[in-house]
């Protein structure tokens, strides 16, 4: 979280970075993205995106509310890896 799409530094993250930050979510607080991602699938329906030779992977969308009450929609893309029960969060973009 922090050091990918909180981290105005990299490379590719930092076009996340910008987004979330407009939400007010800020690099020093990253466990409130983390908390706020993981509980975004307990009220939207995945959607199986494709399968990589890891495990299935499944697509949320939905809207995002920031810590400064700014909400924009995004999508959160998971992976199922093979053998395991419990997904894993990929990444999460605008959406």
């Amino acid at each position: 979280m922090r050091d990918y799409l909180l981290s105005p530094a990299h490379a590719v993250g930092r076009y996340e970075a910008a987004f979330f930050a407009s939400l007010g979510y800020a690099p020093s607080e990253w466990e409130r993205l983390r908390a706020d991602l993981l509980a975004f699938p307990l009220h939207n329906d995945a959607r199986h995106g494709s399968d990589s030779p890891h495990g299935a992977k499944y697509e949320v969308e939905g809207t995002l509310v920031g810590p400064n009450g700014r909400s924009a929609r995004v999508v959160t893309v998971w992976i199922l890896l093979t053998g395991e029960s419990v997904p894993r969060l990929v990444t999460t973009y605008p959406g």
